[in-house]
């Protein structure tokens, strides 16, 4: 793995210990790759204000963000959004499920139609109307009733595509918003070619980038799909798995 010239990792459930935790030994290993050039990076399904305070402390050369919705690099953002027609249109539809809950991540916040203190929401209660000036990146939702997942692809429209995270909860986001697009981004910027890359990841969205990253990790805690299209597999996030792969293959 001598050829590894950049780190990519997903946060919630491969780097973040289960408690969104980052240990002093993993904090220590990122900066010991730093330290030798390799570049460290972040691909998570989280915005941006949920990522700032682990930047703070790690540093990431690049960050994708909303499941590639935004990229960040250290002279330019990109974003990629849903058009807030389609947006009403499918928001109109969930609210036909009476305990859907249903959230939308906007340019300054995220609103939702019911409170996760986790997520510190603004609660809106417009639905299927938007906030007034917000660019619309994603759509989350989630139900009690299974007809929802069986009938989400009927729902979606043409510019969008959904995936599961957390087994129960449906993200969706313009065609174009993958995480490997925007890890695509990131290393086109650095004039890092897909091989110099190596993945960590657990979930749905991840599955991509494991798959076509020079190498890509799984943590043990990883979704069965993800599992199997690892080319290695590492403990798991609460056992510090990133940190524990990249020292003893790459430091």
């Amino acid at each position: 793995m001598n050829k590894i010239k950049a780190i990519i990792t997903d946060l919630d459930r491969t780097l973040l210990h289960t408690d969104k935790s980052v240990s002093r030994y993993t904090l220590d290993i990122l900066k010991k790759c730093h330290e030798r050039g390799i570049l460290v990076m972040a691909a998570s399904a989280r915005p941006m204000r949920a990522i700032t305070d682990y930047d703070n402390i790690i540093k990431f050369d690049g960050i994708t963000t909303l499941n590639g919705g935004v990229t960040i690099l250290p002279d330019r953002k990109s974003e990629i959004g849903i058009e807030k027609k389609n947006v009403k249109k499918m928001i109109s539809y969930f609210m036909r499920y009476d305990d859907a809950f249903i959230s939308v991540e906007a340019s300054t916040a995220i609103y939702s139609n019911k409170d996760v203190p986790a997520w510190h929401p603004i609660i809106f209660d417009r639905f299927p109307q938007l906030p007034d000036d917000e660019y619309i990146y994603k759509i989350l939702v989630s139900s009690t009733d299974n007809a929802l997942y069986e009938e989400i692809n009927g729902i979606l429209t043409d510019d969008v595509y959904s995936s599961i995270a957390q087994k129960d909860l449906i993200q969706i986001m313009n065609k174009k918003a993958t995480k490997w697009n925007g890890i695509k981004e990131m290393i086109s910027y650095y004039n890092i070619s897909a091989e110099e890359v190596l993945f960590f990841g657990d979930d749905n969205d991840d599955l991509e980038p494991i798959i076509k990253c020079g190498t890509g990790v799984a943590v043990s805690n990883a979704i069965p799909s993800v599992f199997e299209a690892a080319d290695k597999v590492t403990t798991s996030n609460d056992e510090d798995g990133v940190a524990r792969f990249i020292e003893e293959n790459i430091i």
